[in-house]
């Protein structure tokens, strides 16, 4: 199983997770909490229940690299261009746009 941090706008949002059923997101408690707290995508309003798709979430995969971008990508990292996590954990820590997702350590402190 791979997991990674969600950051809106810098502030840890929740745990996204791949493992042999799909793809999970679930939002954090604290940041549900939040006053200004904004959901990832319309597609995923904020909720403490978990999201399960067993394909990428669209909002996710959309901030993976395209065409010749994921070419340099996959060939730099030696990363299979299917294998969607990897590519989302290594290619979108800083990427445009107010999301960032980052390899979960264990720990949240950003």
């Amino acid at each position: 199983m791979r997991q990674a941090k969600v950051l809106k706008n810098g502030v840890f949002c929740g745990i996204m997770r791949e493992d042999e059923e799909g793809f999970h997101f679930k939002y954090d408690d604290a940041f549900l909490n939040r006053e200004d707290a904004l959901p990832v995508s319309p597609t995923m309003p904020l909720t403490d229940e978990e999201y399960v798709k067993e394909m990428m979430f669209p909002v996710f995969d959309g901030l993976i690299p395209e065409g010749w971008l994921l070419d340099i990508a996959s060939e730099s990292w030696k990363i299979d261009k299917r294998d969607r996590m990897l590519l989302l954990m290594s290619c979108c820590k800083d990427c445009i746009g107010d999301l960032s997702v980052v390899p979960y350590n264990g720990e949240v402190n950003v």
